[in-house]
């Protein structure tokens, strides 16, 4: 017999056997269905934490601060930015962050100079504790910062404010006052609530006139510097919301004017003070790969580098565990489901002995016998491999309706939406059609042993 007759015998059996037929196609589509819909379940969620987590925790970008571990070779603080780095190899100056924002894939290279935390006052005497940064506000939008009113300007004594920076401002003695009366009673949750409520509360500080203070510890006066004009606000990120921003207090300046700053307020630690010298960088890539390659090249530099990147790693170790077991569950299913076309395919084995004794008596041999009913358990296999497929549209799409009517990570643009990756289908069906092969070899050696002529005389 050539394949297209064995092929039609054992499509012929599969289309009059219906209730058997239907009975393993379910088992196996299930089965097929289940490991699908895990594979994508997998995948779409570490795809849509991934996102999450590299829009909050920046694994794109690469923290770069001087390797304090390199001896110092001379104390002449009188040299430049260029004599300094030869007699100080570990610092972070301009001329290297120069030499890494020209390297292969870097997206920008910024100086973040954290000249430390000061209270901010505005006009009408509200404070608030800041962060005060120096870099080059011209390139604060390619550390994916967008502007909510105005933008950058390099000009001195201009400054742009994160969102966080604009909630909370207090006047003093509202504050003082509150900070007494928790002082007095510090489980009296009214006060604890009033006073979140003030750390929450917007303030409209765009081209407004703020100043920064601080204490000289040597003589105990305050300090005030002169006023700086804000120029810009920041968005808020996304995902982000209120009760984090307010712990999130970021204002933005010129590196000339922080090296003002620095000087009104006496604000000598670490490497403030030195022109050309930064104590902390931060370097945009433009993909997560290349970060390992970019972070050696930054360490030849006698630099120190830190990234987020171990993040995504324990996250592919825990989601390629948890697509394990789906996985597992899936097989699991597959064996129960091998077990029935097992059955089955014995069981029509022995009522189809008169048909196998009159094949061999007109000259089919043993492995004609064989190859028909695997291919009769193979079609079985693609058909209800073919079936899962469709099961697991329709599961995914169920998903997707909970998820998105459940609110939280579906709820918003951009959160989880499951999606069924091209690949995954093959390997459901690959895996329903060696079901059903595997099954099937049982059933077609015992059939093919059948004596003809016995067959015939019983039948």
């Amino acid at each position: 017999m050539r394949v297209r007759d064995i092929s039609r015998l054992a499509w012929d059996q599969i289309k009059r056997r219906k209730v058997v037929t239907g009975l393993c196609m379910a088992g196996i589509s299930i089965g097929c269905a289940a490991i699908i819909v895990a594979l994508s379940l997998g995948d779409s969620a570490q795809a849509y934490t991934e996102k999450e987590i590299n829009s909050r925790f920046k694994m794109d970008e690469i923290t770069v601060t001087p390797n304090s571990g390199v001896p110092t070779q001379g104390k002449n603080g009188s040299q430049g930015a260029g004599d300094n780095e030869k007699l100080d190899p570990g610092k972070l100056t301009r001329q290297k962050l120069e030499i890494i924002s020209g390297l292969k894939h870097v997206n920008a290279a910024a100086p973040f100079q954290d000249i430390g935390w000061l209270q901010m006052l505005t006009n009408d005497n509200k404070i608030s504790d800041i962060q005060v940064i120096g870099t080059n506000l011209s390139l604060l939008t390619k550390y994916d910062n967008t502007f909510k009113q105005g933008g950058p300007s390099e000009l001195a004594g201009m400054a742009v404010l994160n969102y966080g920076a604009t909630l909370g401002l207090i006047d003093n003695e509202t504050r003082q006052s509150l900070y007494e009366a928790m002082g007095n009673d510090p489980y009296n949750n009214d006060l604890r609530q009033q006073y979140d409520n003030l750390s929450r509360l917007p303030a409209d500080l765009y081209q407004q006139q703020i100043q920064f203070q601080s204490t000289d510890f040597s003589t105990g006066k305050t300090i005030v510097s002169s006023s700086i004009r804000v120029m810009g606000i920041l968005a808020k990120p996304k995902g982000m919301d209120d009760n984090m921003a307010m712990y999130d207090k970021k204002i933005y300046v010129s590196l000339e004017t922080a090296e003002r700053l620095r000087e009104e307020l006496n604000l000598n630690n670490d490497s403030n003070g030195q022109a050309g010298v930064y104590n902390n960088a931060i370097i945009k890539v433009d993909s997560i790969d290349n970060i390992v390659a970019l972070e050696k090249l930054i360490q030849k530099l006698t630099l120190n580098t830190s990234t987020n990147l171990y993040q995504k790693e324990m996250l592919a170790e825990q989601f390629s565990m948890i697509k394990k077991v789906a996985l597992g569950v899936g097989i699991f299913i597959l064996i129960i489901a091998s077990i029935s076309i097992i059955v089955a395919m014995t069981m029509s084995s022995h009522q189809r002995r008169r048909q196998i004794g009159i094949m061999k008596v007109l000259g089919a041999n043993m492995r004609q016998i064989r190859n028909m009913f695997i291919t009769e358990a193979a079609l079985l296999g693609f058909l209800g491999g073919l079936l899962g497929v469709v099961f697991s549209y329709l599961i995914v799409t169920g998903m997707n309706k909970i998820i998105g009517s459940a609110g939280g990570m579906g709820g918003s643009e951009g959160g989880l939406v499951i999606a069924i990756p091209l690949m995954t289908i093959p390997i459901g069906i690959a895996f329903a059609i060696m079901t059903g092969v595997l099954s099937g070899i049982y059933p077609a050696i015992s059939a093919s042993r059948t004596n003809a002529l016995t067959a015939i005389k019983r039948d």
